[in-house]
């Protein structure tokens, strides 16, 4: 970790973000904490009771990583691989915003950007057009 070195932020971001931030679940309990106004103690049980999980399970890299994955809670893709098939950046959120039952404000402002356009746009036309050759 020095000067040009492209993980030298993330590595001491994880390091610096209490529970691992988003690669355990420091990231679910600070949303806990701010959204619900829950103290840090209160907000690791909930969040460990909603993922059925214990709370040390919450600081444990391994049990975490597993379980986002199953939950489609989002990994780092800097840290760990991901794939296509496996939820990106918003679609996370969503789930997170499920899981959790919590509201977020991209989420909400992503569905009524969709339900607009959706209900803005013309009816699909049901044969394909040319293209030219």
């Amino acid at each position: 970790m020095g000067v040009g070195d492209p993980l030298g932020m993330a590595c001491s971001h994880a390091l610096a973000a209490g529970m691992g931030g988003m690669r355990t679940a420091g990231d679910l309990v600070a949303r806990m904490q701010m959204t619900r106004g829950m103290r840090l103690e209160q907000a690791k049980q909930h969040v460990a009771e909603r993922l059925g999980v214990s709370v040390l399970d919450l600081c444990d890299p391994l049990v975490m990583h597993d379980v986002r994955r199953e939950l489609g809670l989002g990994l780092i893709p800097v840290q760990e691989l991901t794939y296509v098939s496996e939820p990106g950046s918003i679609e996370a959120k969503f789930h997170i915003a499920e899981v959790l039952d919590v509201p977020i404000n991209c989420v909400r402002q992503f569905g009524e950007r969709i339900a607009s356009r959706a209900s803005a746009r013309p009816a699909a036309a049901t044969t394909r057009p040319e293209v030219p050759a």
